[in-house]
């Protein structure tokens, strides 16, 4: 999640954990350590490779097997510098390993994937039922602190804070129900098709979770199809679109390519531009364009050669842009024949 959520999310669990006389500066050292986990950005700036920088982002620092060190860490040094952390340990250590471990877990609802168990080898974690920015779960929380920063001690400031973890919970957890009525529309329409063991995702759209979209994977691409939980109540429909996926099978030992897909769970567009290997994460952003693209490999002869990894940088062009979007949430496009139709419509833009 952006960064202003983690800030007030560890305000919100530290200041609920610590005794009324010490809440104020719970709020501040909540918010640091609620940030913590997202410095791992700064000594990523120092690598080259853009692909390593991606995926090794919400790496060990995110790690829920390396978080609890470093908490207790940090208690420990708190309590050598702070009579208020010496006065109520045990309660302070809650709040340092809370503010600490919210953050990853609540990046585990988001799509990009969090490697809450590195160093095991496992694929990062991706719940993918929220959006990385969705005001509907920061505001509760942010005029929680607020509330709590003006109170202090009294307990207007512990009822706010504490509404404000209960409605941004209960947020979660609509979250997951859309999703869960979503994957079972796009489960339906899929098996008819003859994609029903497909691999797939589900995904909200920027900044809501009532419209949604839904891409699975297919021999020769991947199809793409939208849900608003408000307006839609057809069986969904999809768009098919193709990837190069021979190419991508040629390529699969380059090792960017195997980094790619593991960290993506698969879910990749291959093209060949100007001889070259590119890659798009499908999760992030829509047909035709999306927020990371590599260029991985050049094509030498019937094989392909390991470059240097370059990120292309994305047009991002949402057709009618955020009030199409909006638009979309609330009417259903025009009904079309049935079945998957090759089309590069974007969401953004309602036919």
């Amino acid at each position: 999640m952006d960064s202003l959520t983690q800030i007030v999310l560890g305000s919100t669990v530290a200041a609920l954990a610590v005794p009324a006389r010490h809440r104020r500066a719970a709020l501040v050292a909540g918010a640091v350590l609620g940030t913590l986990p997202d410095l791992d950005a700064l000594p990523l700036m120092l690598v080259d490779d853009p692909v390593l920088r991606m995926t090794w982002h919400r790496g060990p620092s995110h790690s829920l097997l390396v978080l609890p060190l470093v908490g207790w860490l940090a208690w420990a040094l708190l309590a050598r510098f702070s009579e208020r952390v010496r006065e109520a340990p045990r309660r302070w250590l809650a709040a340092v390993m809370l503010a600490l471990l919210t953050h990853p877990l609540l990046d585990a609802f988001t799509v990009y994937g969090t490697q809450l168990f590195w160093p095991i080898p496992s694929r990062p974690v991706m719940g993918s039922s929220v959006f990385i920015i969705d005001p509907a779960y920061t505001l509760p929380l942010l005029v929680g602190v607020a509330i709590a920063a003006f109170a202090g001690a009294r307990r207007l400031a512990h009822r706010a804070l504490l509404a404000g973890a209960v409605l941004s919970s209960a947020y979660l957890g609509w979250s997951l129900a859309a999703k869960a009525m979503v994957d079972a529309a796009a489960s339906r329409a899929l098996a008819a098709q003859g994609l029903g063991d497909a691999p797939r995702f589900s995904v909200p759209t920027p900044f809501n979770t009532l419209l949604w979209r839904v891409v699975a994977m297919t021999p020769d691409g991947f199809v793409e199809g939208e849900r608003s939980l408000v307006a839609d109540a057809g069986p969904m429909r999809f768009r098919r679109h193709d990837s190069d996926t021979a190419a991508l099978a040629a390529a699969r030992d380059v090792p960017a390519v195997r980094r790619l897909t593991w960290f993506n769970h698969g879910f990749e567009k291959a093209e060949v531009e100007e001889g070259r290997l590119v890659l798009s994460d499908l999760r992030m952003g829509q047909e035709p364009d999306y927020t990371f693209r590599f260029a991985v490999a050049r094509r030498d002869g019937e094989a392909w050669t390991a470059i240097p990894p370059e990120q292309l940088r994305a047009s991002m062009r949402m057709r009618g842009g955020f009030d199409a979007l909006w638009t979309r949430i609330w009417h259903e496009p025009q009904a079309q024949a049935p079945g998957t139709e090759r089309s590069a419509q974007s969401l953004s833009s309602p036919r």
